[in-house]
C-alpha cells in the first residue's frame, strides 16, 4: 500500500513528512507531494488539484494503481474527501483516510472558520498565523459520497484531543501517540484500516 502524506496548506509547518521513514520500515511506500502554489485564491481548489497531480506524478511506475492511504495533517484534513475524489477519478483506489492532528471534513460547504469554530473545544476559532485574505472564509469543496473508505485519526498534539474525540464519535479508529512514536503508530493505524 502507498501512503500519500499530505502536508498542511500554505506551506505551514508540519510533521507528516518526518513520518515517511517509519512507514517504509513497516512495508508502506510513502509518497510526499509538494504543494507550493496554494497561496492564491481559490486556495482549496489549488491545494486539491496540486495534491492530486503530485500524487500521480510520484507514484511508483511499476504499480501506478496500487491502493492508497491518504494521510492529511492540519488544515489539509477538510480537503481529504476532495483529494480522494480526484484520486478515484484518476482510477486510483483509495483504501483508507487518515487524519494526523487535522481538522475533520464537514457536510455541506463550510469555511475553515466554520470548521475550526465547530471543532474546537471552546467553540471559537483558535489563533491562526497570518493567512491570505479570503482563505478562512472561502467555501470548501463538498464530496457527496465521502467517506468511501475506512477513516482513522492519529492524535499526537494534545491540542487536537477534542477533534480526535469527534472522530471517535463518527465511529472512526482513533489512536494517540507521542512525538517519538508517531511514525510507528501511523503505520499501525494504516494497517488496521486495511
Amino acid at each position: 500500500m502507498i501512503a500519500v502524506l499530505l502536508p498542511p496548506p500554505l506551506s505551514a509547518p508540519g510533521r507528516v513528512h518526518t513520518l515517511a521513514p517509519h512507514l517504509d520500515e513497516h512495508g508502506l511506500h510513502p509518497v510526499l507531494p509538494e504543494i507550493p502554489d496554494d497561496d492564491r485564491a481559490p486556495y482549496a481548489a489549488r491545494y486539491v488539484a496540486r495534491a492530486s497531480l503530485e500524487t500521480g506524478r510520484r507514484l511508483p511506475a511499476e504499480d501506478p494503481r496500487a491502493p492508497l492511504a491518504l494521510v492529511a495533517e492540519g488544515g489539509a484534513g477538510p480537503l481529504l474527501g476532495a483529494v480522494g475524489a480526484a484520486q478515484r477519478a484518476a482510477h486510483r483506489p483509495v483504501h483508507a483516510y487518515v487524519f494526523v492532528d487535522a481538522w475533520l471534513p464537514q457536510p455541506g460547504s463550510p469555511t475553515r472558520t466554520d470548521i475550526a469554530a465547530r471543532q474546537s473545544p471552546e467553540g471559537t476559532v483558535p489563533d491562526m498565523p497570518e493567512v491570505p485574505e479570503g482563505y478562512l472564509t472561502e467555501s470548501l469543496p463538498a464530496v457527496a459520497d465521502w467517506p468511501d473508505a475506512p477513516c482513522g485519526y492519529l492524535c499526537v498534539d494534545p491540542a487536537f484531543a477534542h477533534v480526535a474525540k469527534l472522530a471517535g464519535m463518527r465511529g472512526w479508529t482513533v489512536r494517540e501517540a507521542s512525538q517519538e512514536d508517531a511514525g510507528p503508530a501511523l503505520a499501525e493505524l494504516i494497517h488496521a484500516l486495511r
